[in-house]
């Protein structure tokens, strides 16, 4: 604690803050190319440029959910502020409706059912889940207001 009655900013905060602001800039950068029609400069294929560009806009309304929720839960991390805890939460709302359309809902793509694909997905849940219990245990240690 400080002088102010404050909870010490751990270390740990600014490196979660700093890794997981720049780890989900590229889910705001995937997000952008694919409302901006740049998928090509992303590298995809005819194929996979197909299957974004069809997502009703249900879908994407779930995927800014979970790609803004977890970009701005990353900044309000670095600014201390416990609205960090209900932004990772709203990006696990919207990282579940993107993973029903894309496993359930629709046909995924035949060239991007991979094995690092299927691991990518589950690592972003894992990210996601993480930080939102981070989030949520620097709230109750007084580290987020």
């Amino acid at each position: 604690m400080n002088e102010l009655g404050q909870a010490k900013t751990p270390w740990h905060l600014w490196v979660v803050g700093i890794v997981a602001t720049l780890w989900n800039s590229g889910g705001v950068a995937s997000y952008m190319a694919t409302e901006t029609g740049n998928l090509e400069a992303m590298g995809m294929t005819a194929e996979q440029i197909a299957y974004f560009s069809s997502f009703p806009a249900w879908a994407v309304a779930f995927w800014a959910l979970g790609v803004w929720g977890c970009f701005i839960g990353s900044l309000a991390l670095l600014f201390r502020s416990k609205w960090a805890v209900w932004l990772f939460g709203i990006s696990i709302v919207g990282l579940f409706g993107t993973t029903y359309y894309q496993q359930v809902a629709s046909t995924f793509p035949e060239s991007m059912q991979t094995t690092g694909q299927t691991l990518f997905a589950a690592f972003i849940w894992v990210i996601t889940i993480a930080l939102f219990f981070y989030a949520s245990r620097m709230t109750r240690a007084g580290v987020l207001k």
